[in-house]
């Protein structure tokens, strides 16, 4: 499948542009996005207010890095490396018990 969505090495610096990224690989999927959508509660006329929202963001990486296979195939369209990834989603998430910050 083709997509007409944002992919460049740069975004590997800027957190909020893997995430943008993502949201936009998402949406180029129908039934991805519709279940994205479904288990966030987000409706999509919301989504445009929402990507100013980092807990919107925080869940979207969740959806994204929650399933493997779903993130490598971001990852593989979009030429970012599973890192550039992983970091983007640790910016988001809250820190989890394992470091130290809870």
């Amino acid at each position: 499948m083709q997509s007409n969505f944002k992919t460049s090495k740069q975004l590997a610096a800027d957190p909020h542009e893997t995430a943008i990224a993502v949201l936009g690989w998402l949406a180029a999927d129908p039934d991805m996005f519709g279940r994205f959508l479904a288990l966030t509660g987000v409706a999509p006329e919301q989504v445009r207010n929402a990507v100013n929202d980092p807990g919107f963001l925080s869940g979207m990486m969740d959806f994204l890095m929650n399933h493997e296979p779903t993130a490598m195939a971001f990852c593989t369209a979009s030429g970012l490396s599973p890192e550039t990834v992983t970091a983007a989603w640790r910016h988001f998430s809250s820190p989890g018990l394992d470091s130290g910050e809870y």
